[in-house]
């Protein structure tokens, strides 16, 4: 049966590679690729370098495949719209994964799919190769290797812990921060996927935010203070970077004042 890997590729840095995934790199026969167009095209630069560094399988080779773009949702839109315009993606991609594995891995052979970060938090890899799975098509054995988080990386660049002592962590998204603010029980709230800098919208300009943009890399950036302070700068500093590289991958981490500070 095909054997197919989900190797976490870190955030950013090839010194975050684990020895688990260089192993997994090295057991595959075909390594899968993603292009996400000529605005990303460094995206996919670091899993080319990446590959170049940890494979010394010679029998490797390397499989490059499109991604579709993704419909945006009705501005404000309803939650339907979302899912739905992410579902229809979703289904899109499957498609591509389901060729990818029938076409180019042999009936023994094992493959692998190099994701940004881990697998198995805010990414959607494991999602859609279920949706293949459940088709029936192709047949395959799945492991997942861990990576390093961009989570870990803020708190390791800004030398901080996450949680505070006795306070929860919450992990949301920029869309979920916009319409509910921050939670009154969560001591730390990690922001993912927020292209719109929610973090402005929040009334408690006393919060404090730890921000951080290409985490690891020679690239990176860091902000942090009250929000009320720094927040029109790294909503500036942000664009600016986004212009000038033509992408961004940011997080942050929110925390209500306390005496813990």
């Amino acid at each position: 049966m095909r054997k197919l890997l989900v190797i976490g590729i870190g955030a950013g840095n090839p010194d975050h590679m684990t020895v688990q995934a260089i192993s997994g790199l090295n057991q595959a026969d075909v390594l899968f690729i993603p292009d996400k167009g000529a605005k990303k095209n460094e995206l996919a630069d670091l899993r080319r370098q990446i590959c170049d560094r940890f494979v010394a399988n010679p029998k490797s080779r390397r499989v490059e495949f499109e991604v579709p773009v993704r419909d945006l949702p009705i501005e404000d839109g309803p939650a339907p719209s979302y899912r739905s315009t992410v579902d229809d993606w979703h289904e899109a991609i499957a498609s591509i994964y389901e060729d990818l594995i029938g076409d180019e891995i042999a009936g023994d052979g094992c493959g692998a799919f190099l994701i940004w970060g881990d697998p198995s938090l805010y990414d959607s890899a494991l999602r859609i190769l279920e949706r293949v799975r459940l088709r029936g098509n192709v047949a395959f054995e799945l492991e997942v290797i861990p990576g390093i988080t961009a989570i870990q990386a803020l708190a390791a660049s800004h030398k901080m812990a996450l949680n505070r002592i006795g306070d929860s962590v919450l992990i949301t998204t920029g869309r979920r921060l916009t319409q509910e603010g921050l939670a009154d029980n969560a001591g730390s709230t990690i922001v993912l996927l927020d292209g719109k800098c929610a973090f402005n919208t929040l009334e408690d300009k006393d919060a404090v935010i730890h921000w951080g943009a290409y985490l690891g890399t020679p690239d990176e950036i860091l902000i942090s203070g009250r929000l009320g302070d720094v927040g029109a700068e790294i909503e500036r500093t942000r664009e600016e970077a986004r212009r000038k590289k033509g992408w961004i991958m940011d997080t942050y981490l929110l925390r209500k004042p306390s005496e813990q500070d």
